[in-house]
């Protein structure tokens, strides 16, 4: 099977069966979703959808936020993982806003990721889900399934995913297919155990190919 024909057997089975997929986070504002995924590094999205709303309650907007202090955040945060870190991060996330962007979430990778608390896997969450800009975004997930199933050949880090990714899936569904990856590595292409038996692509895996011919 050649990477043209993986993709596009790919694509076919979630256009059909995923078609409208979104971000598991809950956010109301572009802001909102750049606090929640700043938290949500190496924490479940659950963990922070249950953080967010006495949060965002407390802080509706960036200048609320940049008014605080880490110690008051970090009261709000404490059962995330690093909440010291990610206090500081959002203080300064809050304060460069205001400060810089008149408040507003940037749209340009360039300018999203000399954000406190922002990479380039955070800054593409936000240009694809809020700009929905042509980017996409490599967490564990993406990165496990794509070097699994075959849509990239053992890359060796995230960047290398992206670009391989960037490079296969029309511009158009970049935005979604981030979405699908996540989605499916998530509730079926798990880390410890693929539930292949259960998954709609496996005819055009190569992980599934490799192991049920052995």
């Amino acid at each position: 099977m050649t990477t043209k024909e993986r993709y596009a057997g790919i694509i076919k089975w979630f256009s059909a069966n995923m078609p409208s997929p979104t971000t598991e986070l809950n956010y109301r504002t572009p802001y909102e979703l750049l606090v929640a995924v700043i938290l949500s590094a190496q924490c479940t999205d659950k963990r922070v959808n249950i953080v967010t709303p006495p949060l965002f309650e407390r802080f509706p907007t960036v200048d609320d936020m940049a008014r605080s202090t880490v110690e008051e955040i970090f009261e709000y945060i404490k059962s995330v993982t690093f909440p010291n870190n990610k206090a500081k991060s959002l203080l300064g996330m809050a304060n460069m806003l205001v400060d810089k962007y008149n408040g507003e979430v940037p749209s340009e990778l360039d300018e999203l990721v000399k954000i406190p608390g922002v990479g380039r896997k955070t800054a593409n969450v936000i240009l694809a889900v809020v700009y929905n800009k042509a980017a996409m975004a490599v967490d564990t997930h993406v990165f496990r399934v794509s070097n699994r199933i075959g849509l990239t050949k053992n890359s060796p880090n995230p960047l290398v995913t992206e670009r391989t990714l960037v490079k296969n899936f029309p511009e158009e569904l970049l935005p979604t297919a981030h979405h699908w990856l996540i989605l499916h590595g998530r509730y079926v292409c798990t880390a410890r155990k693929p539930n292949c038996l259960d998954c709609g692509i496996k005819d055009f895996c190569a992980y599934y190919k490799k192991n049920s011919a052995e």
